[in-house]
């Protein structure tokens, strides 16, 4: 899941925001968050 997330963010297809849904999902960690974002998770 990391990966397709991270690929989807990469090109554009994936909002933060849906980075985050995706942490709140559990289909990430918040330290995948920010390796994806570059920027630190908050609930």
């Amino acid at each position: 899941m990391f990966e397709t997330l991270h690929r989807l963010y990469n090109e554009g297809r994936l909002s933060k925001e849906g980075v985050a849904n995706a942490v709140s999902k559990g289909w990430i960690s918040p330290d995948q968050y920010y390796e994806i974002t570059g920027e630190p998770y908050s609930a």
